[in-house]
């Protein structure tokens, strides 16, 4: 089985970009907790990806790449509003983190997560890494389409 172990956190203002982002819209076909069923493109291509409930900061992930035709169709179909996010990968010691810019409802949040080979694993972290949201699911990128960032009390 496919396994994600990922950690996230917020960034602090003073990141910039190191490299050239890439843009994603993404949509949900399911956002039950029990499991999450995401479509998204990303640049020129589809993906579909199915993700279990989470337990801890592991869940099963399956992603599979689409026509982009099939998924732009599907994210006709997709809960509404479709997420869109800039997303840059930086390589920092052995770690590879993706850091998503929100736009949107969501403009003004901006996360980085980890991939990791298992939960107690360590990795390097970034000066311009924030605080841990891992367990907080209001940072969930299915919840942020029913409560977007825009809308939380500051």
């Amino acid at each position: 089985m496919a396994k994600e172990i990922e950690r996230k956190f917020l960034v602090k203002d003073k990141w910039q970009p190191q490299n050239e982002g890439i843009k994603i819209a993404q949509g949900y076909l399911s956002t039950v907790p029990e499991r999450t069923v995401r479509v998204r493109v990303k640049g020129n291509q589809g993906y579909i990806t199915i993700k279990g409930k989470n337990r801890g900061i592991s869940r099963a992930e399956f992603e599979y790449e689409i026509p982009l035709g099939d998924a732009e169709e599907l994210l006709k179909l997709a809960e509404q509003p479709i997420l869109s996010k800039t997303r840059y990968l930086e390589q920092h010691g052995d770690s590879l983190w993706e850091i998503d810019v929100f736009a949107g409802d969501n403009q003004g949040l901006i996360v980085a997560e980890v991939e990791l080979p298992h939960e107690q694993a360590d990795f390097f972290r970034p000066e311009w890494l924030g605080e841990e949201v891992s367990g907080d699911v209001r940072y969930y990128n299915a919840n942020l389409i029913k409560n977007p960032f825009s809308r939380w009390k500051k």
